[in-house]
Formats: structure tokens, C-alpha cells, sequence
């Protein structure tokens, strides 16, 4: 098959054959008087002599010179049960073509269903289709020539010809049989893509995914071009049927994507696409807690002041990394929480999920990029990269671990690779009016301590102490700690554990992150973690 694409055509089919019979149409008009039988006066009226008909308009160019005219003939093919008119052209030379089909002008709908190319449509003298039951009768009663015409907006000529053409019946759903050898050229025959047409770009309406409302300049590269037929809009480079565009949204000028949703200006209704039609839900509306506004290109309502929720409706946030995990959310990653009595925005935590998860980081060290020898108000709120090297803020750890009983893990890794923890069940540390104290630390269980001391000893030595930093001194020693072990801490008398020491002291250095009391050595740590959770058995 050859899709014909272009602006203004025509598409001429002839069907041509060998042999003659002699049969004709002859088309009389005859004055007859009555009485005297003068042809003066008298009725008139048309009358045929007609023995056999011919079967196609090759036999009506062969059985009377009289025919050689192109124009509308009577014809009968074998079996055919009445006669019926066609198109004859006999312009050339070879003359006797059947045409079953032309375009000239877009006069005649071609849309149409299969009932009406089944019988036929149009006028024979302009636009029309012979009807595939009269062009199969016509095709199955000798070998025939199938020629295709087509006429550009610019005057070329296009002709293609098939040696042995021929369609089945209705039953076999009139396929297309046989064609034979090819002859023409196909080089000035524009084949379009699926969905496409050929057409004069001046007088269409391209139409996108983007805008279906809206006709779009610049679509064609040229005068003449393939566009989306009718029903179809342009989606990157396919053309596409509506429903795959998703729904327009003309208030907006936007489309919603299928299964995607738009809310209008004020968030005040909902629209949800669905199968190419808007469905609105009028009664949308944001929560008391939420805002409506636009954020990455998204327009809906937002829940606020760090509560969670679809913007409709907005409950309190989590409190800490454990109401994150039994959730449902089992990933590490950084979230958001609010803990109790927190007056600020919620504010991101980094959540480990593992070994039970819902474990709250506020410290871990990875390869010294971040400088932790830092002063008072930075470790009061906290610095560095949650996804790398952080400490998330005495402020923050202080409120987390006043609102209920909390466990602390602390994850080691020595230089040479070996890992170590330790834990407590009762981790707590005062606000900043007592200096961030660490209050509570309850009861030691891990890896992190050596037979001789087996307490956790390397950081209990330091409970209730206050934070040390190099500008604000609260230790038991004569100077200040954090100076002397180059880093920030709860020091009693600096000794035992510094884990926020100078991470590129070098091995043995006793200003370096260390943790005393290790199965091995006591310094050199390349990885640390304290993070926090609630205490299983206290709610």
C-alpha cells in the first residue's frame, strides 16, 4: 500500500485490460408526434440499446468509436447483478481506464465507515470512491493494471503503476490480493509516520500535548509537511491520541498528565486526569496547618511549621528517627522531625535504619573534610553535611533527649578496619542554661571496652560534666580541653574519650579522635556515629 500525502492532489486509479466485447451504451433523445410521427412536436424520452454491457471502460472505448470521450459510462462486470456507472478516462492514447478513485479539492469526506466504502460514495465527476464491492467484481473477471496519479500543489506529477492488481470479496474483508511488478518513482513520494498526513502547512492547525487548545506556529520545516491527522496532537516527535496527551486544563494552560492531578490558583478545587477527562473534586481545600503554594512547579496545599501530611489534612511530625521508621519508611536517609517542646521549624535529621532501626545521628566522621574544631554557637546548632560529616546541634540533642528516655549507640572503626560500639540506656543531656550537661547515661553494653573495663568507662568518665568548647571552658581541668585536645566535648578532666578531636592528627596523637580503653589501640579512629532512640522498654 502507498500512503499519497500531499496539499492540494488528485488521486486518479485507472484499471486497464486486453480484450473487447461488443456491448454497448447508447444514449438516444427522440421527438415523436403521435399521430403524423413528424418529429416537430411530440414528448421526448431517453431510451438504451443494450445487448450486452461492457465490463469496464476498456470494453466501452473498444465497442463504438462514438465512446472515446472521458467521461460517465454504464458498465457491467461478470456477475455483477446490476449495471452501474463509472468514471471512463480515455485522455490517452491507450485510453479505457476504469477510475475507482479520486481527491481533488476536500469537497468529499473520506472518513467514513465501512458500509460506505463498501458501496461506494462522492460524485463521479469529483471526489468519490467506486465502492470496494464493485472494484472487487471488477478486479477478479481478468488481470488488470492498477495506475496511481498524483498531483502536487506545485504541479508535479506523480504516476505509479502495478501490473496485477486485485481485491477479494467482503467476505475475505475485501483484502488487497495482488499488486504484480511495481513500476514509477517512489523518490518524489512522500511517506509520512504513523498518525501523519501530507499537507499544505498555510492551511492547517497543528495541535500539542502541550496546548490540544491551541493551534501552534512553527510546527512545519516547510511549505508542504507531515502533521497530525485530525484527532491527534504532536507528543515530542509521535503524533498521539488525546486521551495519551492527558487532559488540558485551559484555566491553567497546562496539561495534567494521565492518573495526574492540578489544583487550581487559591486551592480551592482539585482536578484528577483520567482517561483524557477532568474529574473535580470541589471540595478540596487546605488544613489549617498547610499553605497553598507552588513548589517545584507543583500547585497544592503544603502542611507547614513541620507537620506531615497531603496538605488536606496535616498531623503533628515525628518527634525523632523512631516515629519515622514505624511509619513505615525503613531507608537511610534525611528526614524531617519536631521534637517536643521544639518552638522553631522542624528541622532534617539524618535516620539510621539499621540494628532495629529509627536511630536519630548527631555525629559522625568519615575523612576529615569538615573541621570540627569549632566554637560555642556552631556546636549549639549544629554544622557540616547530614549525609557526611555533621554535628546536628547540642539545641536539638538537648530537646531529643528531654522528651523521653533515650538509648545512645556509638559506631567505631579503627584504622586498621576493625569495628567497635558501645551503648547506653539512658542518654541524656541538660539545655544550654546548664551548659548542655550530660546528665544520664544508664547502663553499658558492647564491643568498645577492653576486659579491664568493661563499664563503658571511656565516656562515663565524663558524666555530668558540661560542653566544652575552645571558646567557652566548663571542664574540671586547670585549662580548657578543647584547646588542648584540639576539639569540642563533655571533658571531666580531659582524658578517656575525645571523638571530636583533630581527625588528621596522626597515629598515636593524643589530640586525634580516640576512644581509651579499645581491645586494641586507643587512637587513630577513621569512622565515627553517635546516633539515638528511644528506649525499647519506656514509651
Amino acid at each position: 500500500m502507498i500512503r499519497k500525502l500531499c496539499n492540494v492532489f488528485e488521486v486518479l486509479l485507472f484499471f486497464w485490460t486486453t480484450g473487447c466485447l461488443f456491448s454497448q451504451r447508447v444514449d438516444a433523445l427522440q421527438t415523436i408526434n403521435d399521430n403524423t410521427g413528424d418529429s416537430s412536436v411530440g414528448s421526448s424520452f431517453f431510451f438504451y440499446q443494450q445487448s450486452n454491457y461492457p465490463r469496464d471502460c476498456r470494453e466501452v472505448q473498444e465497442q463504438c468509436s462514438s465512446h472515446n470521450s472521458t467521461g460517465v459510462f454504464m458498465i457491467k462486470p461478470d456477475s455483477y447483478l446490476e449495471p452501474f456507472e463509472v468514471y471512463c478516462d480515455n485522455a490517452e492514447s491507450s485510453a479505457g481506464w476504469t477510475v475507482i478513485q479520486r481527491r481533488i479539492d476536500g469537497a468529499i469526506d473520506f472518513s467514513r465507515d465501512w458500509n460506505s466504502y463498501k458501496s461506494g460514495f462522492g460524485f463521479l465527476s469529483q471526489e468519490f470512491w467506486l465502492g470496494n464491492e464493485k472494484i472487487s467484481y471488477l478486479t477478479n473477471q481478468k488481470k488488470y493494471q492498477l495506475v496511481i496519479e498524483m498531483t502536487s500543489s506545485n504541479g508535479s506529477l506523480i504516476r505509479v503503476s502495478y501490473d496485477n492488481s486485485r481485491i477479494s470479496d467482503e467476505f475475505s474483508n475485501f483484502k488487497l490480493f495482488s499488486l504484480g511488478h511495481f513500476s514509477g518513482r517512489t523518490d518524489v513520494i512522500t511517506l509520512c509516520p504513523y498518525n501523519m498526513v501530507y499537507i499544505n502547512c498555510s492551511n492547517s492547525c497543528q495541535r500539542t500535548s502541550g496546548a490540544p487548545e491551541m493551534c501552534q506556529d512553527g510546527v512545519c520545516n516547510k511549505a508542504e509537511d507531515c502533521v497530525c491527522s485530525d484527532g491527534y496532537f504532536m507528543k515530542g516527535s509521535n503524533c498521539v491520541p488525546q486521551k495519551q496527551c492527558g487532559c488540558y486544563e485551559s484555566e491553567g494552560q497546562t496539561v495534567i498528565p494521565e492518573g495526574g492531578s492540578y489544583v487550581n490558583p487559591g486551592c480551592t478545587r482539585k482536578g484528577v486526569c483520567t482517561n483524557g477527562q477532568i474529574t473535580w473534586d470541589e471540595e478540596y481545600a487546605c488544613s489549617p496547618n498547610a499553605v497553598c503554594d507552588v513548589r517545584d512547579n507543583i500547585r497544592q496545599c503544603y502542611c507547614t511549621g513541620g507537620y506531615r501530611g497531603d496538605g488536606e489534612n496535616c498531623t503533628r511530625p515525628p518527634r525523632d528517627c523512631q516515629e519515622i521508621y514505624e511509619d513505615g519508611s525503613e531507608d537511610n536517609d534525611i528526614y524531617r522531625i519536631k521534637p517536643t517542646g521544639w518552638t522553631g521549624e522542624a528541622f532534617e535529621v539524618y535516620c539510621n535504619m539499621t540494628d532495629g532501626g529509627g536511630w536519630t545521628v548527631f555525629q559522625r566522621r568519615v575523612d576529615g573534610t569538615e573541621d570540627f574544631y569549632l566554637g560555642w554557637d556552631s556546636y549549639k546548632n549544629g554544622f557540616g553535611e547530614l549525609d557526611h560529616e555533621f554535628w546536628l546541634g547540642n539545641d536539638k540533642l538537648s530537646n531529643l533527649t528531654n522528651q523521653k528516655r533515650y538509648e545512645i549507640r556509638i559506631d567505631l572503626v579503627h584504622s586498621d578496619g576493625t569495628p567497635y560500639y558501645a551503648k547506653f540506656d539512658n542518654f541524656r543531656i541538660n539545655d544550654e542554661s546548664d551548659k548542655y550537661r550530660l546528665s544520664q547515661l544508664g547502663t553499658y553494653s558492647g564491643t568498645a571496652d577492653s576486659r579491664s573495663n568493661p563499664d563503658g568507662y571511656a565516656l562515663r568518665y565524663h558524666l555530668n560534666y558540661q560542653f566544652t568548647t575552645k571558646d567557652s571552658d566548663n571542664d574540671a581541668y586547670s585549662n580548657n580541653c578543647a584547646v588542648y585536645y584540639h576539639g569540642a566535648w563533655w571533658y571531666n578532666s580531659c582524658e578517656y574519650s575525645n571523638l571530636n578531636g583533630n581527625y588528621h592528627a596522626g597515629q598515636g596523637s593524643y589530640t586525634s579522635p580516640y576512644w581509651n580503653y579499645l581491645p586494641g589501640s586507643d587512637y587513630n579512629l577513621k569512622y565515627s556515629e553517635m546516633k539515638i532512640r528511644p528506649f525499647p522498654q519506656v514509651v
